[in-house]
C-alpha cells in the first residue's frame, strides 16, 4: 500500500510539474486616444462608456470617457489628501478605493455625485465584480471577496502561479468567469481562477507600450483592463499612456 501511495504521489507531482500556466500573445484590433496625463488606476466599460479612475495625490479623479475619442465626458476629483485607486460598479453605484488611507468612496454611477464612504484595513489597489460579489486586490498574494452591500470581507483567495504565491496583483477585471489582473511593473496579465486562486494563464503584452508611442518607465506601466461583455471586446491601457487598445488574445 505504501509503495502504491508513493507511486501515486510521484505521478501527481509529475502532473503538477507539467501543468505550467500557458502564455498567450495578443493582436491589436483597434487603437483609441487616451489622456496621457491620466495615471490610470481602474477601468471598466458599461453601457457604451469607459469609466476610469486616476491616481496621485492632487490628481486623483473618477471619469466617464468616450471610447472613440478619449474625451472626458464627466469627472469628479478626489480630495487631494487621497491617492485614488481602483473602481467597480455595484448596481447604480460606483465604488472606489484609495491607496493607503484605508478609505473608499461611493458615487452615483450616472451623476458621479458622492453618496458615502467606507473603511477597510490595509492598502487598496483595485476592484472588480462578477455582478454578485466584489473582488479587491491589495498588493499581496490575496484577493479579498467583499459583500457589495457592506463591503465587508467574506473570504480571501490566495493567488498562486505554478505553486508559488503571486504578489503585486494590481488592476482587476472579471472576464468570462476569470479574474484578469495586471501584475505591477510587468507587461503580463494573469488569468486567475476565482475559486482556487490558481493562475490559469498569462497574457504577455510585451511591446504594447512601444505601440502606444512611449518609452516605458518606472510609473507609466501597463495598467487598466476593461471588458465589453456584450460585444466581447477587451480593452487595455497603461498609466500615462496616450493610447488605449482593443486587443484579441491569441495562442502562441
Amino acid at each position: 500500500m505504501g509503495l502504491k501511495l508513493a507511486a501515486a504521489a510521484l505521478l501527481l507531482c509529475a502532473g503538477v510539474a507539467q501543468a505550467a500556466a500557458p502564455v498567450y500573445g495578443y493582436k491589436v484590433k483597434r487603437s483609441f486616444p487616451h489622456d496621457p496625463t491620466a495615471f490610470t488606476q481602474g477601468l471598466f466599460y458599461r453601457n457604451g462608456i469607459l469609466y476610469e479612475s486616476t491616481g496621485l495625490n492632487g490628481r486623483s479623479s473618477i471619469r466617464k470617457v468616450a471610447l472613440e475619442t478619449g474625451k472626458v465626458l464627466q469627472r469628479i476629483d478626489i480630495p487631494e489628501q487621497y491617492f485614488g485607486e481602483g473602481i467597480a460598479p455595484v448596481g447604480n453605484a460606483l465604488i472606489s478605493l484609495t491607496w493607503t488611507s484605508q478609505t473608499g468612496f461611493v458615487f452615483d454611477i450616472d451623476t458621479l455625485k458622492p453618496r458615502g464612504s467606507f473603511s477597510y484595513q490595509g492598502e487598496g489597489w483595485a476592484l472588480t465584480t462578477d455582478g454578485e460579489r466584489v473582488y479587491m486586490s491589495d498588493g499581496t498574494a490575496y484577493i479579498r471577496v467583499l459583500d457589495p452591500n457592506t463591503m465587508q470581507v467574506q473570504r480571501r483567495i490566495r493567488v498562486s502561479a505554478d505553486g508559488s504565491p503571486l504578489t503585486q496583483i494590481n488592476e482587476l477585471e472579471w472576464v468570462d468567469g476569470e479574474i484578469y489582473a495586471n501584475i505591477w511593473q510587468t507587461s503580463r496579465i494573469a488569468r486567475i481562477d476565482p475559486f482556487s486562486g490558481q493562475v490559469r494563464g498569462w497574457i504577455d503584452l510585451t511591446g504594447l507600450a512601444e505601440q502606444a508611442g512611449i518609452k516605458q518607465g518606472s510609473d507609466n506601466v501597463l495598467n487598466g483592463i476593461a471588458w465589453d461583455a456584450a460585444q466581447r471586446r477587451l480593452f487595455v491601457t497603461g498609466k500615462l499612456w496616450p493610447r488605449l487598445f482593443e486587443i484579441e488574445v491569441v495562442k502562441r
